[in-house]
């Protein structure tokens, strides 16, 4: 998923962002590069992680696009000379964490594709039951 400029000004300013501009470009397309791969741990068990990260324009999911930009942000913070700003993009970052592992146990839905639904070899996304037998009573 490629960020662009306004897309960071849902969770930064513009006089924010153009201090964190300073850094080199290889700089924010690393912590960005980051920032998509840590989603993707989160989401790749269920979710078709390929499917999501490929698309473009208004199709993008806004909540996934607004927590990837945090947390590449928070990694871009980290370069910076007495990482300035550091609270709020770890509060952030905090956040978007937060959500990710609910999405993972299964206590956040998300409208994402299920992995199930793609042909990504390992991909299951399906669930299981699995229960024990009956305890043994052996009284004699």
């Amino acid at each position: 998923m490629v960020i662009q400029d306004s897309d960071y000004k849902v969770v930064i300013g513009d006089s924010a962002l153009k201090v964190l501009s300073q850094a080199s470009p290889e700089v924010r397309n690393q912590a960005e590069a980051e920032a998509q791969e840590e989603i993707s741990g989160y989401l790749r068990p269920k979710y078709n992680v390929q499917s999501i990260f490929s698309t473009t324009g208004r199709d993008r999911n806004p909540q996934i696009l607004m927590y990837m930009c945090d947390i590449a942000l928070y990694h871009m913070v980290a370069s910076l000379p007495n990482k300035m700003g550091f609270e709020i993009r770890e509060t952030r970052y905090k956040r978007a964490i937060e959500w990710l592992t609910g999405v993972q146990a299964g206590k956040v839905m998300p409208n994402l594709p299920l992995a199930g639904n793609s042909d990504t070899p390992g991909a299951s996304g399906g669930e299981f039951v699995y229960h024990s037998q009956q305890k043994l009573r052996h009284n004699w």
